[in-house]
Parts: structure tokens; C-alpha cells; sequence
């Protein structure tokens, strides 16, 4: 049974988030633990945030035991920009954007 947690408008660009969730499809859920855990990026801490809320969802609601779960699908979404102004010289203004994403782990039961 595949269940499911997002983590919505989190701070940091879809790009950067998706090299990390590229990693853990297919892991085991102690395997990808141990792998966030020596990423030195930023996102990894915010996946493990959300694996950690999909494994909960799958253990309090469908009553499956945290073991036998692996990363089924990961995947990272564009979330809205937030526009930014920053000052140019001969008193333009540059405007640029502060990316959000929003982060879908999937877990699944490994079949015996």
C-alpha cells in the first residue's frame, strides 16, 4: 500500500531539491536515512523531514510496520516565486525571483 507525505513551499529552488530526491528512489527507508544524513545539501534535511512524516502516516493510519517500507517515488514540484527587487546602478531596479518547491515522498511496502 503506497502512502504518501508533502512538505509544501519550502524555501529552496525545485532544481536543487531534485538532485538529492533522484538518489533515494528504490531505498530502503534506513538506507536513505543514513544517506541524508552525510548530503552536505541544504534539501536533505528538509526530505528527511518529509520521509519521516511518510513513514509515521504509514505506521498511525494503515498500521505498517516502519521496516518493511522503502522509497517507492520522490519528486519535487515547482512551487510560486516570490519577486525580489534589488537596486541597479543609474537608479534601475533588477529584479529576480526566490524559487519554492513543494516535496512528495511516496512509500511502499516491500512485497515478501
Amino acid at each position: 500500500m503506497e502512502v504518501a507525505a508533502t512538505s509544501r513551499y519550502l524555501r529552496i529552488a525545485p532544481r536543487k531539491a531534485r538532485l538529492v530526491t533522484d538518489q533515494l528512489k528504490g531505498l530502503g527507508i534506513g538506507e536513505a536515512f543514513s544517506l541524508l544524513a552525510y548530503l552536505p545539501n541544504r534539501s536533505a534535511a528538509m526530505i528527511a523531514k518529509t520521509i519521516k512524516s511518510a513513514v509515521a502516516n504509514a505506521e498511525n493510519n494503515y498500521g505498517l510496520n516502519p521496516e518493511s517500507l522503502y522509497v517507492a517515488r520522490a519528486f519535487v514540484d515547482d512551487g510560486p516565486r516570490l519577486r525580489r527587487m534589488r537596486a541597479k546602478s543609474r537608479g534601475r531596479a533588477g529584479f529576480y525571483r526566490r524559487r519554492m518547491c513543494h516535496i512528495t515522498v511516496v512509500v511502499d511496502e516491500i512485497e515478501a
